[in-house]
Order: C-alpha cells, then structure tokens, then sequence
C-alpha cells in the first residue's frame, strides 16, 4: 500500500520499519517538531523523524495538521492509508478523511480501557494484569475509533513500564502489519468498541511519580515497576529527591514513612516497602546495599517530615 506513517518517540520505530519490511511504501513522515535536548539545548529530531531520514523517506515536522495547506498538501499525496503511533498531535477531520482506507492508530492498551496519553503506565498503577495493543479506524474522538483487531500480553508482578513499552512497541509493529493486511484482503472490519468499560489514562505529571508513604506498600510498588526504569519514581531525603528504581513488599508496619533498619525498609500506610535500587540526582542508579554506603537512610528517620524538593 502507499502509506504515510505518523509517530514520534521509540515506541513508534518497530512498527514503521515492520511497515517498510513488509512491502509496504511510505512516501512520508511525520513526527512532532525538534525539542531541545542535552546540556547546550540544541534541537534534537524525534527517534522517528532521524529513522526516516537515515531511510531517505520525506519527513514533516509541523506543529499543528490544521493548516489548510499542510490538509491539501496532505490529501495530494494520495494514500491507500495512514498509520498513527504515539504521533502526540490531533488529527482534524481532513486528514482523517484523506486516505482511501482511513487512518489507523496503534494504542498501546485494549480499548476502549486507557484511552489517552499515558496508557502504559496507569496499567501498571491500576494494578491491571492484561494490556495489550488495539488497532483502530481513527475518528475525531480521542481514541474512540472501531477497532480493527487487538492483541493482549500479560502484566505480571515484576513486569516494569520499561518492560511493558519494549514489548507492545514489537506487539504493535506485527498488530499494524496485520491490520493492512486484512483491510487489503476485507477480511477485515472495523467494529465499535465495547459501551462499557472504558477509562481514561491521564497525561502523567512529576507529582505522579513521588512515592506516598501513607499509601499501601503494595500500591508504592507498582508505581515503581511503573517509572522504571526512567524517568523513575522519586521521594525526598536531605533536600534532595531520590529515584527508586527497584522495590519489593514485604510484611511488617510501622508509622508511615518511618525507616525500619538500616537497609531501606519503609513503613508504609500498609506493609513495608524495601528499597532495591536507588539514585541521586545526576548520579547512575545503584543497588541498595552500595547507594547506602554513601549516602545512608538511618533507621528511624522519618520521611514524612522531609522537605519536599519537585522531582527531578
């Protein structure tokens, strides 16, 4: 088919080069506009934008699809059909209708739960045991579209975000192959997603990755496994925010935010949280034992009553 293909982060690499080893033509790119990276904060083009320049494929880096001209530009290249994955920007009816077959969209969850920008990781929070990938015929609705086809993968009880992104990124790529593929054939129809059921994965936020310690251990965990392994989740100590990037439930209690020995083990609002691997900001992450060497966490301290720095 001829294709354009919108993404912008890694997430989206596998499937669009899956789309380019199945035979496939994609006569351009999009991807968000360069974002300053690094220490002398010079533009920096998305993972999609450099994969498709080093394959020599036209790429676009527009701010907004709502430029009539961009629409038209758009509309003249022709397409059997567009595929969208983690692209970040809104497509306006034009473009959606642009396409012969549409414009479809791999979402990293089985919708319609998670609709939204941050699916992954409110899995993870939620303490879902199953996500997977949907395809779907995108509309103007924010991931309401019918859906083509989906394919589930376990959550288990060490899976990470790290883990969880890595895999549906792979899932995604083989679910987008097989998606043209039957819509090709007609093998294929969309059909509307299920009534019920539906959530909505916020945007995340830094507040989002400080650990609570009034919150059940088995809760902080999970917003461990979800963070990691970056940008990773983050509690205060000696005016600095520290990163955790690894942590077990055990049983036990105490006040919470009380450290119960000299090996990281947190009192939490439920059971104890020990802490696996740990970080200083602008340092590399380390396990427990060596981070507490250098920078111990006494027994009785309180974290609670730690000043709160914004997380890194």
């Amino acid at each position: 088919m001829r294709l354009a293909f919108l993404g912008t982060p890694e997430f989206a690499l596998p499937a669009f080069e899956a789309l380019l080893d199945a035979g496939h033509e994609v006569v351009r790119a999009y991807a968000q506009p360069p974002r300053p990276a690094g220490r002398g904060r010079r533009l920096r083009p998305s993972p999609v934008q450099a994969f498709a320049e080093a394959r020599g494929i036209p790429v676009a880096t527009p701010a907004s699809l709502r430029d009539p001209a961009l629409q038209q530009d758009f509309a003249a290249l022709r397409l059997d059909a567009a595929v969208t994955a983690a692209y970040g920007l809104l497509l306006p009816a034009a473009i959606l209708a642009a396409p012969r077959l549409g414009c479809l969209n791999l979402h990293a969850s089985l919708l319609p739960r998670w609709r939204g920008a941050a699916p992954i990781q409110r899995a993870i929070l939620a303490g879902d045991r199953e996500t997977g990938i949907s395809v779907m015929v995108m509309d103007e609705g924010l991931d309401t579209g019918p859906l083509l086809l989906e394919r589930g993968t376990p959550i288990g009880p060490e899976t990470t975000g790290g883990d969880l992104h890595d895999r549906l990124a792979r899932l995604g790529a083989e679910a987008a192959v097989e998606a043209l593929a039957g819509l090709a054939e007609g093998t294929l129809k969309p059909l509307p997603q299920p009534v019920d059921g539906a959530t909505w994965a916020a945007k995340l936020t830094r507040e989002d990755r400080m650990l609570d310690w009034t919150r059940p251990a088995a809760e902080l965990e999970r917003r461990v496994r979800a963070f990691a392994p970056r940008p990773g989740a983050r509690f205060a100590f000696r005016g600095e925010s520290i990163g955790v990037g690894a942590a077990v439930v055990e049983a036990g209690g105490g006040p919470a935010g009380r450290v119960l020995d000299d090996s990281a083990a947190v009192a939490c609002g439920e059971g104890v949280l020990r802490l696996l691997r740990l970080q200083r900001p602008g340092r590399s992450a380390m396990e427990a034992p060596a981070f507490l060497r250098g920078f111990p966490l006494p027994a009785g301290t309180d974290l609670l009553d730690a000043a709160l720095p914004h997380p890194a």
